[in-house]
């Protein structure tokens, strides 16, 4: 069964210079993306080019990537700050061509306590109450 989540994504840089009063509030990149995938096999992030085009997010790397088309490259880009449910995180994105849609990976789950329910989609983890925690080492 696919689910499918709200979430709210904007260049971490932009929110930055914002704060500082470098850019004005309504300069911040920022974007909702509606109907993105819910996807436990997927391990971050991951955007279409034209979103993270539309960004201003710059390469920092590339990785590995397990597909159902095989193992293929792909660039990572620079933070955004994304929202679901209400719960914000910080994280690298990685790139997706443009006819596939946005992922929401389990990093992204993992990092704003949230699970999976097969008649419910997207829910804050029961496990914790509602509550948002953390795993500490």
């Amino acid at each position: 069964m696919q689910h499918r989540t709200t979430i709210h994504v904007a260049n971490q840089k932009d929110l930055v210079l914002a704060e500082v009063g470098i850019i004005g509030s309504e300069e911040v990149r920022q974007v909702t993306i509606k109907g993105a995938i819910v996807d436990t096999g997927a391990t971050r992030l991951s955007l279409p080019q034209s979103i993270i085009d539309s960004l201003g997010l710059t390469p920092t790397d590339t990785t590995l990537v397990h597909t159902t088309n095989g193992i293929v490259t792909r660039t990572l880009y620079s933070p955004v700050q994304f929202t679901v449910l209400s719960r914000k995180g910080i994280i690298e994105v990685s790139s997706l061509p443009d006819n596939v849609p946005a992922l929401v990976g389990h990093m992204v789950m993992e990092l704003l306590d949230l699970d999976v329910n097969v008649r419910e989609g997207l829910i804050h983890n029961p496990a914790h109450g509602g509550e948002r925690t953390e795993y500490q080492l």
